[in-house]
């Protein structure tokens, strides 16, 4: 493992390659180059599933900062992959951020992509690029969890910029797009067309088969139980080779609760696994 630290700014890589075998998913190959890094496997539900957690041993992202994440899940691997603890982009001192995650999940495989919410400090320039391509059978289940500023500090996102870019690909082809812009501003930050002063938005992306009607009406009852805040927008929609969920509201702790359990029923119903909640999120 090699560190790259170039004027206060860190050039981070990761590396991990998946292989199945004889009913079991291995971590075969995994090169880190700081401040990125990942934990040895866990199987909290068998060896057919391995859970993978990645660290970020510098704390937080600066300006500067580029990071780079290749994931390959090879035939009928089963990964989920979290991360340790809420990720952090800080104040920028002018220069942008930048992450970049490569994902190819191969025929027969699934990946759980559960990150923990990132805090996007007010003043941060910031720009994340997923691509994700699947091959034929291969599953993705995914979400992204956003706060802008730190709200219990009275902070709001009134600074900087956030981008965040998310391309799904089977065969060549397009299956779903999702390009995310927000320049800091008062007005944006206000805006009902943007955040409508609420700090908090979360994307559940679920894509590899059509799912039912009532598959979809079960996300939204899972939500409208938990008394929500009429203050706080939600919505699912069905896709062609999925579905998606959509947050914004003020609540980490309500649109992950949300998220969890669509989720897990996204889990039994669909794969038939049990609830499996990983370790590293009850810390």
């Amino acid at each position: 493992m090699t560190a790259t630290l170039t004027s206060n700014s860190w050039h981070g890589k990761l590396d991990l390659v998946y292989e199945h075998h004889q009913g079991a998913t291995k971590l075969i190959h995994a090169h880190h180059q700081a401040p990125l890094k990942v934990q040895r496997p866990f199987y909290p539900e068998g060896e057919r599933v391995c859970h993978s957690v990645i660290l970020h041993t510098a704390g937080g992202v600066v300006g500067g900062d580029k990071l780079s994440s290749n994931f390959q899940l090879q035939p009928e691997s089963q990964v989920l992959i979290t991360t340790a603890a809420a990720g952090k982009i800080y104040r920028s001192n002018g220069r942008l951020a930048t992450q970049n995650i490569d994902i190819k999940v191969d025929k027969g495989a699934t990946l759980e992509w559960l990150p923990q919410e990132n805090i996007v400090f007010d003043g941060a320039i910031y720009r994340q690029d997923i691509r994700i391509n699947l091959a034929e059978n291969a599953n993705f289940i995914g979400w992204e969890i956003t706060r802008f500023g730190r709200s219990a500090r009275g902070e709001k996102f009134l600074q900087g910029n956030w981008r965040n870019n998310t391309e799904i690909w089977q065969q060549g082809k397009p299956l779903w797009i999702d390009r995310q812009s927000l320049p800091g501003s008062k007005e944006i930050f206000h805006s009902p067309h943007a955040l409508n002063g609420q700090p908090v938005v979360g994307t559940f992306i679920y894509i590899g088969q059509a799912v039912s009607p009532e598959f979809i009406e079960k996300t939204r009852n899972l939500i409208e139980t938990r008394h929500v805040s009429s203050l706080h927008s939600f919505g699912v929609s069905r896709l062609e080779h999925g579905f998606l969920c959509r947050y914004r509201g003020s609540s980490t702790s309500e649109v992950r609760n949300w998220f969890t359990a669509v989720w897990q029923l996204l889990r039994q119903s669909l794969l038939g696994r049990s609830d499996c909640i990983p370790r590293v999120w009850q810390i």
